[in-house]
């Protein structure tokens, strides 16, 4: 899916298809760096994580475990409930494993929050975390983010897994949703 697909529901376009591919592809490189000779565990956030979570495991040169963990904050709304529910947790032991958890977006702050606090209660050896986006102005917690692939403003985004209401994920950008999308 593209822009001509969504015209009129998107205000303007923050990363194209290709910026997104040079964001993963640093990124990776960054990994792959710091992780060289070590096993490490790749956590996807679902559902948003689940396209930066592919390209990502792709652009990789090391081998990987995958592995998925879904929590919610949100419903269909766009701000955080900031209550953090685990819908589908971890197949994986953690126990003295390195660990990377995979973000589409980190906005206030306090999901992620929860998260690593649960996930470095279960034993890693360390856990880290890779975001393609970050909204400074939008935290509402300090989080130690080792990977970051771009910070945005805070605007509401979608695309390349970040939606609203189950929408627009599957585009191959991100852009700031129209206002009267969401209105």
């Amino acid at each position: 899916m593209d822009a001509n697909d969504v015209s009129g529901d998107i205000d303007h376009v923050l990363l194209s298809k290709e910026e997104i591919q040079a964001v993963v592809k640093d990124l990776a490189e960054q990994i792959d760096r710091d992780y060289a000779g070590r096993d490490l565990l790749v956590v996807g956030v679902l559902k948003g994580a689940v396209m930066i979570m592919a390209d990502l495991a792709r652009a990789l040169h090391s081998h990987v475990t995958m592995d998925w963990m879904a929590v919610s904050s949100y419903g269909s709304g766009t701000a955080s409930s900031g209550v953090v529910r685990i819908l589908k947790d971890l197949d994986t032991d953690l126990m003295g494993k390195d660990v990377l958890i995979v973000e589409d977006i980190i906005d206030s702050g306090l999901t992620l929050s929860w998260l690593l606090s649960n996930l470095r209660s279960r034993g890693p050896a360390s856990v880290e975390i890779c975001a393609l986006l970050r909204k400074p102005e939008a935290a509402k917690v300090e989080i130690d983010v080792r990977y970051i692939g771009r910070d945005i403003p805070n605007e509401f985004v979608v695309g390349y897994g970040l939606d609203f209401a189950e929408k627009y994920r599957n585009l191959d950008f991100v852009g700031t949703l129209a206002p009267h999308v969401y209105a």
